[in-house]
């Protein structure tokens, strides 16, 4: 019998408990993944908490989008897929288990040298940065300004943003410095005089904006820096970006994707990987938790750590 988190209330990580779960085998166009590792992502936290407006519980609920493991079984009308094949999963529904039955358009192959927990941590931090910068049209002769560089999804901006040939300003605590360097981005110190180190760093101008961090600071900043508020988008600060005339993609949006970010979303998870396995993107991991202990893993992702959190069932 499988094993899953579920939660039948809102509120602290202590509403996350592990259970016995009956195992489904897989339909047409689906696949059964016995999952090794599972990636821990803010968003989740914020479900879990009732922050984030995910409807009422009316029976157990999981949680998880991303993971990684190894094919178990496959259903009808299924290729390119075998039985033992490592794979990734994103943009799922429940991978805080043991394992998942689900479509295998959300199941991607994973290179020999990506190993489990580093393909568990991409799919919802690759796949926003890679989402905003393509909706942003960021390209060669822009140059990004991106507040809240250090985390998981600022560092996978930062780096697709600097293999595209686009100087990239992160803002990051002094101590997460040489990780932004390391990825190619040139690191400032958020706090008082932000605009005027921006401005030091990228003497040429800032033209567009990602915002990770969602304090007034960087949108204030932000909005000094860019004339075009197209340019300026929010993955945090949905409920007044309309008043401040910038954009918000989810999570800074309250409504759900477009068929067209899911497309891009998508698309990130071979580019990613593909680099991953030449060694030009990398992924920083953080502590790792038994699925048992995903309330635990919650209480350090709210707490705040360096690198993703995983989770081994």
């Amino acid at each position: 019998m499988a094993q899953a988190i579920e939660y039948v209330e809102f509120g602290d990580p202590e509403v996350l408990t592990l259970q016995d779960v009956t195992s489904s085998a897989p339909a047409a166009g689906e696949v059964t993944v016995r999952l090794a590792a599972v990636g821990v992502n803010p968003l989740e936290a914020k479900i879990r908490s009732g922050r984030r407006p995910s409807g009422p519980i009316t029976s157990p609920r999981g949680l998880g989008a991303d993971a990684a493991g190894t094919i178990s079984a496959i259903g009808p009308d299924v290729e390119g897929f075998r039985v033992g094949d490592p794979v990734i999963v994103f943009g799922a529904a429940g991978t805080y288990a043991t394992e998942i039955t689900l479509p295998f358009a959300h199941v991607q192959p994973r290179p020999v040298h990506v190993s489990a927990a580093e393909g568990a941590a991409l799919g919802i931090p690759a796949g926003t940065a890679y989402q905003t910068l393509r909706s942003l049209d960021v390209r060669p002769g822009d140059t990004l300004l991106v507040h809240g560089g250090s985390g998981a999804v600022g560092q996978a901006v930062v780096q697709f943003a600097s293999l595209w040939g686009v100087p990239v300003v992160a803002t990051a605590s002094p101590r997460r410095h040489e990780r932004v360097r390391t990825l190619g981005g040139i690191p400032v110190a958020y706090g008082d005089g932000l605009e005027q180190r921006v401005r030091d760093a990228a003497p040429q101008g800032i033209t567009t904006v990602i915002d990770i961090a969602g304090t007034d600071e960087a949108i204030d900043v932000s909005l000094r820096l860019v004339a075009d508020r197209r340019r300026i988008v929010t993955l945090v600060r949905g409920k007044d970006a309309a008043d401040l005339g910038i954009r918000a993609f989810l999570g800074g949006s309250p409504e759900p994707l477009t068929a067209r970010a899911q497309q891009l979303r998508a698309e990130a998870m071979p580019v990613t990987l593909n680099l991953m396995a030449a060694g030009r993107f990398s992924v920083e991991l953080g502590p790792s938790f038994p699925l048992a202990e995903a309330a635990e893993a919650h209480r350090a992702l709210e707490a705040g750590v360096d690198g993703k959190i995983t989770l081994v069932p």
